[in-house]
């Protein structure tokens, strides 16, 4: 196991600057996930961190300890790569095993690590197939079996579920959360999909244009995001978002828009008239409410049965939102709705800046 820092890492290709000042710190035993849509950086980073790629300024240190000038070799990290990279010829157990070969270790050891790791991922029962003979998750199990062997200080995955179909996404997250909490070992993790960030991380790192938007727990990001990006990005179906004007006496924030009025605390006792902002509501949030108690009044537009839930569109003065209400709605398309939320649940943020304003119930 070991902690992982990183100090104002930068990354610059020619007059392209690509990463801007990366911080981050990753506590023993964590499992760190860098979230982002393609193109952000995030697999930028993970390179610069497994040692593929240089820095361009800043430092990575592991367990205390700068790696900047050491060969990846020498970082004591194990990789598992988006495609599986499995040598076609090889039994499974060569292949978990090989690494160690060429490491020289004695065949007695090998054989140990690769059974022992070969139980822990259940494909003790593959070790004489060949890749061609395996399913995609049982290839995938394989490139961790490589991984594991090593016993290295930092696991670093680089989209390693990109390539299974939905429902083996979800078997191979559970398979990968299992593991680590086995292991113990740290992890740093990129993927694009919102999904995995939220079940596997302890800490998550969102970035957009090569800077973290947002460094925080799962729950902190999903409940208080720190921008509109953040909020947008996090959550399926995504957050809502009702453009409006706030006011504030110091005492109390007032957001008004056509069909929509919330009162929330203010935290900060700041007194201003009226400014644009925006009004962020999760869909699972909103209820339905009666007319005198409501936030928000509009007209059923779309009504989706999905089973556990029906996602119903709601045009709100021509602002589309949507809603996650019970199976057993019975709300039919252009009838008029009214919703409520727990005050506590819902975002404001600055519509010029896009960044969220604090609130008395933080």
């Amino acid at each position: 196991m070991a902690t992982l820092s990183l100090q104002n890492v930068q990354k610059s290709y020619g007059g392209l600057q690509v990463l801007h000042g990366i911080d981050v710190e990753l506590e023993d035993g964590g499992f760190l996930v860098l979230l982002g849509p393609s193109g952000c950086g995030k697999s930028t980073l993970l390179n610069l961190i497994a040692g593929l790629d240089d820095v361009s300024a800043g430092d990575i240190r592991i367990d205390g300890r700068s790696v900047i000038e050491l060969a990846p070799k020498d970082r004591n990290i194990a990789m598992v790569f988006q495609s599986y990279a499995l040598y076609p010829t090889m039994s499974v157990e060569r292949n978990i095993g090989f690494g160690l070969e060429m490491r020289g270790v004695n065949n007695t050891e090998r054989n140990a690590a690769v059974k022992q790791a070969a139980d822990l991922l259940q494909i003790s029962h593959l070790l004489d197939r060949r890749p061609a003979n395996l399913s995609g998750g049982q290839r995938q199990r394989v490139a961790m079996g490589r991984a594991i062997v090593r016993n290295p200080d930092l696991f670093l995955f680089d989209e390693p579920l990109s390539n299974l179909d939905a429902k083996l996404r979800a078997e191979m997250r559970t398979e990968i959360k299992r593991l680590h909490g086995r292991l113990g070992t740290s992890v740093v993790y990129v993927t694009h999909d919102q999904i995995e960030a939220m079940t596997l991380g302890t800490k998550v790192a969102v970035m957009k244009g090569g800077y973290i938007q947002q460094f925080a727990d799962p729950q902190t990001i999903y409940e208080k995001p720190a921008n509109m990006f953040v909020a947008g990005f996090i959550g399926s179906p995504s957050m809502n978002f009702v453009t409006g004007t706030l006011t504030s006496d110091g005492r109390l924030a007032r957001f008004e828009a056509p069909g929509v009025q919330v009162e929330a605390p203010m935290s900060s006792g700041e007194i201003f008239g009226a400014k644009a902002a925006v009004l962020g509501i999760r869909p699972e949030e909103l209820k339905i409410a009666d007319s005198a108690g409501s936030m928000l009044t509009g007209i059923i537009d779309v009504v989706e049965p999905t089973g556990p839930d029906t996602m119903v569109t709601i045009r709100i003065a021509e602002q589309p939102i949507v809603a996650r209400l019970p199976p057993r709605f019975f709300g039919r398309v252009g009838e008029a709705i009214w919703l409520s939320a727990d005050v506590r649940s819902v975002s404001l943020f600055d519509a010029e800046t896009e960044r969220r304003i604090p609130l008395g119930t933080e």
